[in-house]
């Protein structure tokens, strides 16, 4: 669903198919290239530096283009929310993860300490925006539940392998997975 437009009285959404997202196989550059950034001392370098540098390739690509997707064959979507202290809208750049008929985030923050500012906003306040190249779409978002958890994160695995490493330095903190969901208009 391009932004703006509504589907037809009883059609059924899909969040992925809205936004056209899909992953596509990863080429052996870009499989050498995941390895690195799930390295500890990637995933620390890629974590500082990969939000700055995906805004200006965005920029420069109107919106075509991000760094994982043309580097490492990742597609990336723009979660907007709404900060929980600030009340500010923010954008962040997220890998998600098809799930049935929608898509789930995961809270990884690269392996590193601290939970991702994203996941506590969405915690404090679910409803957000998702986009992916021209297309955009309202969505809520919640907590998975154990079950839902375990196939997302066995999904996730199967497309990128930095997901189960990022997984096994998480130690002091709850990974938060969330599924996506259509807001009502």
């Amino acid at each position: 669903m391009i932004s703006g437009s509504s589907p037809a009285p009883g059609a059924a959404m899909s969040i992925p198919a809205d936004l056209s997202y899909r992953f596509r196989p990863a080429n052996p550059v870009q499989r050498a290239l995941q390895a690195l950034v799930a390295s500890r001392p990637g995933a620390w370098v890629f974590s500082r530096t990969l939000p700055h540098l995906d805004s200006v390739v965005q920029r420069l690509s109107g919106g075509r283009h991000t760094v994982p997707g043309l580097l490492a064959g990742l597609p990336v979507v723009q979660l907007t929310t709404t900060g929980r202290r600030s009340g500010q809208r923010r954008t962040t750049h997220l890998i998600a993860i098809p799930y049935d008929d929608t898509l789930a985030l995961l809270g990884t923050n690269f392996g590193q300490p601290d939970t991702p500012a994203w996941a506590l906003n969405l915690e404090a306040q679910p409803h957000a925006t998702l986009a992916y190249r021209d297309a955009e779409v309202p969505v809520v978002a919640r907590l998975a539940d154990a079950q839902e958890m375990e196939q997302v994160l066995r999904r996730s695995e199967e497309l990128y392998v930095g997901y189960r490493r990022y997984q096994s330095r998480i130690t002091h903190r709850r990974l938060r997975v969330f599924v996506l969901e259509p807001a009502a208009s």
